[in-house]
């Protein structure tokens, strides 16, 4: 099917629906390279004219990549709820916005219709929206996950404590850890990107985390973000494994560049649950994505960047996430080329993510070929901290000497909760009192009482 829209004198013809998104996504450098993009401002705005007016039922009849050829069209159209879309199966794309912006649609209304809903109409819809009303949408709809703690309660906001070191030397590792704790960042979790996925090297760094969160008890949960057949591996030799970690993308094709299916992924969700560690709740799955993976895979079929992200999260809430993570500015300039790319993309996949149910977090990052700067994330951060994020990350002094790039700090996390008075999990707030580490405030305490705990755990660790 067709769409046209008039400006003027000027009338723009747009083939079909995937088009029509692609031209209303705001000014994105993936796209532009794709050759999908917008050719002038009048054009995107003639596509967002033609958006506002496409029926919300129109994407459920009219797939963006083919139900036959791909099983994550398949997966959103099997899994969509008539039900829960009744309510809002009457309303255009346009007139969605101003549904989801309206003072009566609150929590219990965003969360009736989370099953009814696919990621292209919450991609199409956020096209429409300005920063300012995907931030309003967004706080409205919490995604609450526990395994030892609990994520996502309104006016908490938790920090992956991302201790990453360029030869996954233990003691490094370990020492960026307990620089982490003591500045009372770790509750969404601790989680290592190793250097290799070496069965051996991630056994051992998995091993040193859980010997010291029982040491201390610690109520978080860890993950070594290896390839999902590496830790259904280490699960099978015993590993204490918490999260079970994959990147995924929004297309099949995408997926398996990554070398998974939703088979696999089954599967490893499987052995995760089998294990049974989880206290509180039995979330345990842990995904990351970011625009432009499956453009970089060569596996969009002519679908905009951000909708194809937004696809990703009918895979992630396939099997019932603890975390999900948008790396939003790792994947480079090639595809968010400055800072207001950046920040427009993190509020959308926040945004999006919410909507569908999805327990959000972001990697507030950037790359240092990137048109950004440390400015960039403190703005993006700000934003995300008032639209209700769930976790963002806490590096050593921002910068991931493993992975090079340049992400958000456990100074920043410090800021942002103070600024809005954001508290930690709840779980991970009473430990933090427990070992004077924190106030009853939620600041931190001063270094004299911490002393004896860092001490304590350096002397077992055996770090200098």
């Amino acid at each position: 099917m067709s769409y046209t829209e008039s400006i003027g004198s000027r009338t723009y013809r747009f083939a079909d629906l995937k088009t029509v998104l692609a031209k209303a996504s705001p000014q994105r450098s993936g796209d532009q390279l794709a050759g999908i993009a917008a050719a002038s401002e009048e054009e995107r705005v003639a596509a967002k004219m033609a958006l506002a007016q496409v029926p919300l039922r129109t994407f459920l009849n009219e797939p963006l990549i083919p139900y036959e050829t791909d099983e994550v069209t398949r997966l959103i159209i099997d899994d969509h709820s008539p039900q829960a879309f009744a309510q809002i199966s009457h309303l255009t794309v346009g007139d969605f916005r101003n549904w989801l912006l309206s003072t009566a649609t609150d929590t219990d209304a965003l969360t009736r219709v989370t099953q009814g809903l696919t990621p292209e109409m919450v991609a199409a819809v956020s096209k429409l929206m300005r920063n300012q009303d995907l931030i309003t949408a967004a706080r409205k709809r919490p995604v609450i996950t526990r395994f030892r703690n609990t994520v996502g309660l309104p006016g908490r906001m938790s920090v992956r404590l991302q201790p990453n070191h360029p030869t996954d030397d233990v003691k490094g590792i370990a020492a960026s850890m307990l620089d982490g704790l003591m500045y009372g960042c770790g509750d969404a979790l601790i989680g290592i990107n190793p250097a290799s996925d070496n069965l051996t090297a991630i056994t051992k760094l998995l091993q040193m985390i859980d010997d010291f969160r029982q040491r201390y008890q610690v109520p978080t949960q860890s993950c070594v973000l290896t390839h999902v057949t590496s830790t259904i591996a280490a699960i099978e030799k015993g590993a204490p494994v918490d999260l079970v970690f994959q990147s995924i993308a929004g297309t099949e094709q995408a997926n398996a560049s990554f070398g998974i299916s939703l088979a696999l992924l089954q599967e490893a969700y499987e052995a995760g649950l089998s294990l049974k560690r989880g206290t509180v709740g039995s979330n345990l799955m842990y995904f990351e994505t970011g625009q432009g993976s499956a453009l970089s895979a060569d596996a969009h079929f002519g679908v905009d960047q951000q909708t194809c992200e937004a696809r990703a999260y009918a895979v992630a809430r396939k099997f019932k996430p603890f975390l999900v993570n948008t790396v939003v500015g790792f994947i480079g300039p090639e595809y968010l080329y400055d800072g207001k790319q950046i920040t427009r993309a993190g509020l959308e996949d926040h945004f999006c993510g919410k909507l569908l149910g999805v327990p959000m977090g972001c990697d507030i990052c950037y790359t240092n070929h990137a048109e950004a700067d440390q400015d960039d994330m403190d703005n993006l951060l700000t934003l995300l901290g008032v639209a209700g994020i769930n976790f963002i990350m806490g590096v050593p002094g921002a910068d991931d000497v493993m992975l090079n790039y340049q992400s958000t700090s456990f100074h920043d996390a410090l800021y942002v909760r103070d600024v809005l008075g954001l508290r930690r999990a709840p779980e991970f707030e009473e430990w933090l009192e427990s070992m004077q580490i924190i106030d009853e405030r939620g600041a931190l305490i001063g270094a004299s009482a911490r002393q004896p705990l860092l001490e304590g755990a350096r002397d077992w660790m055996g770090i200098a």
